[in-house]
């Protein structure tokens, strides 16, 4: 695996285990918030705050966000983005020694970054990810320290975050950025059989109908039915839902559609499958049937995922679900997608929202936009699962959890 050299480089890399510990304890005088509620927000150095944290929570965090400095050399932001505090030089030049003195803003760049992630591994779950916001100044130089820190094996991706288009630029409008990806085992991810699934848009809104009329209707399924096709015709156009208006069933299971239930590309299995009405076997499907043996067909039927005709002239077909069946064994889950690399918010929309929470004050410059963080961390967590930012800035990442929750 090549490897990034930088000066300074063997005085950082086990730096953080040389940052002694501390105690971290409540100042009440300091304090805002029910100190119970769960939450916890720590001001000063993050690597001794890091580092007092580790105590409690190491092997516990199983999502860590961070938005580093970009290294951009901008000055005037309320946050330094060049590194070149009094602070961070104070610290290089105790870490590092007398070679600080020549260090180039990469190089003191790097030496603030390796230590933090160094010590943000050790807070992940073996099944726990860490996402690093970044742009192009130091995306590929970021990329070769996480890839020494956490080993190449354990990157996911490298999602491109289209923020803005500078319609003033001469050649290209470079306005995206990045958002690195990795997992402190991937294996253990592949082991556990890891999906990560996002809800289709429009499908709360179907959930939320179809809870609607299991109030009103109880167990009244044909009602319950009837009335969701009729709402489906309600909606105005464009409405998200309407995308899912072929799930137009209802049945103790939930919201289902139709759905095939031959061998894909053809060659599949053919045997006899019963209809249960005539006691005739069914029509089989043209490209064979979508499972491979008899006992996976009946399988699928005892959990009551297969819907016959009237009679064995026709095949049946498969019940897709909107959300997981809630029959026994089965796995059906096709209300989720997967998302994409590429994500698409454009960065105003979190200024103006941050300033209208702020009376039209400009308390942030380049706000991270909430609503984004709030769909990754709910994309690689669960409702219980401990999320960490080790660089708050204006405290997205507090929000999204808070609105992911």
């Amino acid at each position: 695996m090549p490897t990034l050299h930088w000066i300074g480089k063997e005085a950082v890399v086990d730096h953080h285990r040389q940052v002694p510990y501390h105690l971290l304890r409540c100042d009440e005088s300091l304090s805002v918030g029910d100190p119970d509620c769960g939450n916890l927000l720590i001001e000063g150095d993050n690597l001794l705050a890091l580092k007092a944290l580790l105590p409690y929570y190491a092997g516990k965090v199983k999502c860590i966000y961070i938005d580093p400095p970009y290294n951009t050399g901008n000055e005037n932001w309320i946050y330094n983005d060049a590194v070149n505090s009094p602070q961070i030089r104070k610290w290089l030049g105790k870490t590092v020694g007398r070679e600080a003195e020549d260090l180039s803003r990469h190089d003191k760049w790097l030496c603030m970054m390796y230590p933090r992630l160094a010590l943000l591994r050790e807070f992940l779950t073996i099944d726990g990810v860490i996402l690093i916001s970044i742009d192009d100044f130091e995306a590929h130089r970021l990329k070769c320290i996480v890839d020494e820190i956490f080993d190449p094996a354990n990157f996911i991706a490298q999602l491109v975050w289209d923020k803005t288009r500078k319609n003033d630029a001469k050649l290209f409008s470079v306005g995206h950025e990045y958002i690195l990806v990795y997992a402190r085992s991937l294996s253990t991810l592949r082991e556990h059989q890891t999906t990560w699934r996002e809800s289709k848009p429009g499908a709360a809104k179907i959930l939320r109908k179809y809870h609607e009329l299991r109030e009103k209707h109880y167990d009244d399924y044909q009602s319950m039915t009837q009335e969701l096709r009729d709402w489906y015709k309600s909606l105005p156009k464009g409405d998200p839902a309407l995308q899912h208006s072929r799930y137009k069933h209802i049945d103790r299971g939930g919201v289902w559609r139709d759905r095939d239930i031959s061998w894909p590309g053809g060659g599949g299995p053919r045997y006899d499958v019963i209809h249960p009405a005539t006691g005739k076997p069914c029509k089989v499907p043209e490209r064979g049937w979508g499972f491979a043996t008899p006992e996976a067909m009946q399988e699928q039927i005892s959990s009551g995922l297969i819907q016959f005709r009237e009679d064995e002239r026709q095949p049946p077909f498969r019940k897709a679900y909107l959300v997981a069946s809630e029959e026994e064994g089965s796995e059906e889950i096709v209300g989720g997608q997967v998302m994409t690399s590429i994500i698409q918010k454009q960065a105003q929309v979190a200024a103006k929202f941050l300033r209208n929470l702020f009376d039209g004050q400009r308390a942030f410059d380049n706000p991270k936009d909430h609503e984004v963080l709030s769909r990754l961390f709910q994309y690689v967590t669960g409702p219980s699962d401990v999320i960490l930012d080790a660089f708050a800035g204006s405290g997205s990442t507090g929000h999204a959890v808070l609105a992911a929750r």
